[in-house]
């Protein structure tokens, strides 16, 4: 492994950013959810104190008929030591209902866009805003079956009601890359109760993708522009960028994962998956386990400690597939050159390719220091210079791909 090389600058455009833009401001005016439930029974009690145990947690609570379940979207890989395959089981269950004042959350972000409340656009706040505000359920097991036969057991989750597993599964049949996962639960459950396991080989291709303002318009570097583009703006993409990523794909084949890694919070999990399923390859989606009832957290998840979340989820990638060759795909507006340089130096050979989209719009960038050429020097030291290219148009990238894939493969 080589030695770390960190360019810490991206820290200090990260408090830039936030100080020019001033998000504390906006944080401060935005609340902090507190829940107004009865006193709790000391069932409820047990629960609480039994949910500190995480996966320990010798008796957990079921989801129940009025629960909300989310099975996240994963990638399947081969353990180095028995050839088996195994992959990472996310869950997150909440309470169908909030014991927040869900009509006092919808009014402070429509105050904040300077929405009225009687505008048509009004009910997509409160739609949105739902998963901020439902009540997480620590402790919770969920039951499932892999490919509709193979019953795994997924939790019980922890505090923050979101559950990790690492569960062995069975070779997919007739050679389908993607193998759906269906949850068993009471009739009038809701949520994302289907997912689908992508079963990647150790050998080949991959891509690791950021989101926001890579392949979505978010304006990660305005408070304002984050909480319109969440809560009311039809999700839009990149320009050029869906284009962009199906020849990927066409290069790389369809039996390459793809991964989206984000520093958006758990709570925008359903939205993000629909965005990438109109628009973009099937792919594990990576977000932050943060923010939960909270919209100020929103904002700092998306602003600071972006770089070190985002290598530490790479490690993890390169821990399940250490041998295939990546593309790491990501934009100017927040550390992702940081982060690629950063992993790219600590782990020689495993990424063969960094593009880093070009963002212009001073709502999403924030500051202009973020598109200067030194910048990227630095953050790129000791990359060699076909390894990696600033980009403003996505057509820019293509001969540099197709020359990639071509000399590596």
């Amino acid at each position: 492994m080589a030695t770390r090389y960190k360019y810490n600058g991206a820290i200090e455009m990260q408090h830039r950013t936030r100080q020019e833009r001033r998000f504390e401001e906006t944080e401060h005016e935005l609340p902090n959810f507190s829940p107004f439930t009865p006193a709790p029974t000391p069932a409820d009690k047990a629960l609480q104190l039994l949910s500190y145990l995480g996966k320990k947690n010798p008796f957990p609570r079921s989801v129940t008929d009025q629960d909300t379940l989310w099975l996240l979207d994963n990638t399947a890989y081969r353990n180095e030591n028995t050839e088996k395959w195994e992959a990472e089981f996310v869950a997150a269950v909440f309470s169908q209902h909030s014991s927040c004042v869900a009509i006092d959350a919808a009014n402070a972000i429509a105050g904040k866009i300077e929405l009225d409340e009687k505008d048509p656009n009004y009910p997509t706040i409160k739609e949105r805003i739902k998963p901020f505000l439902q009540d997480i359920k620590p402790g919770t097991q969920a039951k499932v079956r892999q490919g509709g036969k193979t019953p795994l057991k997924l939790g019980p989750g922890g505090r923050n009601g979101i559950s990790s597993d690492i569960k062995r599964l069975p070779n997919s049949k007739g050679g389908n890359h993607l193998v759906p996962t269906f949850a068993e639960v009471p009739k009038g459950a809701n949520g994302v109760l289907e997912m689908k396991t992508f079963y990647a080989e150790p050998e080949g291709w991959g891509v690791i993708s950021d989101i926001d303002d890579t392949i979505k318009i978010t304006q990660t570097s305005d408070p304002i522009g984050i909480l319109r583009t969440t809560f009311l703006d039809k999700p839009e993409v990149c320009p050029g960028m869906p284009e962009l990523y199906r020849f990927i794909q066409s290069l790389i084949q369809e039996s390459s994962p793809w991964f989206y890694l984000s520093a958006s919070p758990y709570n925008l999990y359903p939205f993000l998956r629909d965005f990438r399923e109109q628009n973009y390859p099937h792919g594990t989606i990576i977000l932050r386990d943060a923010s939960w009832m909270s919209l100020p957290g929103l904002l700092t998840t998306l602003t600071l400690g972006t770089e070190d979340y985002k290598v530490d989820r790479m490690e993890k990638i390169h821990s399940w597939l250490p041998k295939r060759k990546m593309i790491c795909i990501g934009d100017s507006t927040q550390s992702d050159p940081e982060a690629y340089g950063e992993i790219y130096r600590t782990y020689p050979g495993w990424v063969k390719l960094i593009l880093i989209r070009k963002v212009e719009d001073i709502a999403a960038i924030g500051i202009e220091s973020k598109n200067e050429p030194e910048r990227f020097e630095k953050a790129f030291k000791d990359v060699p210079r076909n390894a990696w290219h600033v980009f403003s148009d996505p057509n820019e990238c293509r001969n540099l791909i197709k020359d990639t894939v071509t000399r590596s493969s």
